[in-house]
């Protein structure tokens, strides 16, 4: 078994957790709608991470909807001291499976009032607030703050310990800390996707996490021959590899790979045991330059 612990840790709020996590979106059936396939492989896969020292859960009530949170809970419940469960809100899903905006302040209530009925918890330990962006994919600017206070109001109220936020800018990161502490920050960046390279930055002088979402590239995989080289001189697969970079690339950087198979989740966790060279690095650095191509 991996030793997490290689990869170090950071905070998250007022929690020091491993720097590899793990993402649950992938436990709900195809398209991230209905139950899985195999709910017993689903709980086996969150039982094994904890077991495997994992501490740091990344989940949405809208994923499924309902399914991972009501998964989580099955398996693990009552949860470790040690385990962080961070979750989403700010979308719902139709009954067609879409992806749907969510953020009024009573949507947003009623997002957390759900996540904490099915993750069976008195206070969730980190709430993001899921900006909806350009038709829901990739940041847009504009003003969070009626959003954010909501949040602000639950956290004030008890339920809520920490607040983050997803799919965000800089400028709306910074609105954001006016309002409350922002313990953590969840993007799009993987090796090719590197736009959030100077937030990463940032943020990582101000102490807080920056928990990359799609870091394998999500629905289209990542590939290239650069990535492909690499892993093969280092023996392992191109994902971990893809996983080892993000760790080496910020201590700030926290890890929610996703799987529903237990034998994919040992692999993911086996990234912190590779070191990767300045020369490798280097040579990974193409692939963040054009050399990207999506695997259909």
């Amino acid at each position: 078994m991996a030793d997490l612990t290689k990869a170090g840790t950071f905070s998250l709020g007022d929690r020091t957790v491993n720097r590899m996590g793990y993402g649950a979106m992938q436990l709900a059936g195809p398209g991230v709608f209905g139950p899985p396939k195999d709910r017993e492989t689903a709980l086996c896969v969150l039982r094994e991470a904890v077991a495997a020292g994992i501490d740091h859960i990344d989940t949405s009530d809208f994923y499924g909807p309902h399914i991972t949170n009501q998964l989580i809970r099955e398996a693990l419940h009552p949860y470790p001291e040690s385990l962080v469960i961070v979750t989403k809100v700010g979308a719902v899903r139709g009954p067609d499976a879409s992806w749907n905006p969510a953020q009024s302040p009573v949507e947003l209530t009623r997002a957390v009032h759900d996540n904490l009925r099915n993750l069976d918890v008195d206070v969730l330990d980190v709430v993001n607030l899921r900006l909806w962006g350009t038709n829901g994919h990739g940041p847009a600017e504009g003003s969070i703050e009626d959003r954010f206070t909501t949040l602000a109001d639950l956290q004030r109220q008890g339920l809520i310990r920490h607040l983050g936020l997803s799919n965000a800018t800089s400028a709306q990161v910074a609105e954001a800390r006016r309002i409350a502490e922002v313990v953590c920050v969840q993007n799009l960046y993987n090796l090719a996707h590197r736009q959030d390279d100077s937030l990463i930055n940032e943020l990582g002088r101000q102490g807080i996490a920056y928990v990359p979402f799609f870091p394998l590239g999500g629905f289209t995989p990542l590939q290239s021959d650069t990535l492909s080289r690499v892993a093969e001189r280092l023996a392992a697969t191109p994902m971990q590899v893809a996983l080892a970079w993000l760790l080496a690339r910020a201590p700030n950087i926290l890890l929610i790979p996703g799987t529903s198979s237990v034998g994919h989740l040992r692999e993911n966790l086996a990234a912190v045991e590779l070191a990767l060279t300045e020369d490798i690095l280097s040579e990974l650095e193409e692939i963040g330059t054009g050399q990207f191509r999506s695997l259909k």
